[in-house]
């Protein structure tokens, strides 16, 4: 995907994107709005979830651990800059959190913007595959890492329930009202 010029994860910036008036070495570079900088935020909202790929969840991690359901999108500037990245543990997913973690690497996310945390959510019931689980030790290297297991009835809609007990370091983290089981 192309953003302004620069390839990035698979997430959409929103709005339009300014463009440089004119090409050449004397061409000014666009100008950035700045990001407001006190943006009212309590505990459940203080965080921005940005999925790096379509399926990851994000919507009922927003509903569960409470913060800002961007979807694919980069935040918007009312939006928290803090940002949550959420992929699911296949091998796509992985990938893609990778190559979102690397836009942050090289300095290409949009200025102002915090990456906090990756979230790994289970694609599946049970332990990983081996090399699966080797590509989350390496991300582990790079960033704090919470992992969401599988979830029977998240996948069926319900919510209601407390989050899973492996969630606890994350429901501190968004300091949710749920206390995990």
């Amino acid at each position: 995907m192309q953003a302004g010029g620069r390839q990035g994860p698979e997430i959409w910036l929103r709005g339009p994107v300014p463009l440089p008036l004119a090409n050449g070495p004397h061409a000014e570079a666009p100008e950035t709005p700045e990001r407001p900088s006190s943006i009212a935020t309590t505990p459940r909202r203080r965080f921005s979830w940005v999925a790096t790929h379509g399926g990851t969840g994000v919507t009922t991690l927003a509903s569960v651990y409470g913060g800002q359901d961007c979807g694919r999108d980069w935040p918007a500037p009312e939006d928290p800059p803090s940002i949550l990245l959420v992929a699911r543990t296949h091998a796509a997913g992985l990938a893609a959190i990778s190559r979102a973690l690397d836009v942050f690497r090289r300095g290409e996310a949009p200025p102002g913007l915090d990456l906090d945390a990756v979230v790994l959510v289970a694609d599946a019931p049970g332990r990983l595959p081996r090399q699966l689980a080797h590509y989350v030790k390496a991300i582990e290297s790079m960033i704090d890492v919470y992992r969401v297991p599988w979830v029977p009835s998240w996948r069926i809609g319900d919510l209601t329930g407390d989050p899973p007990r492996e969630t606890e370091a994350l429901a501190r983290l968004t300091g949710s009202t749920h206390h995990p089981r």
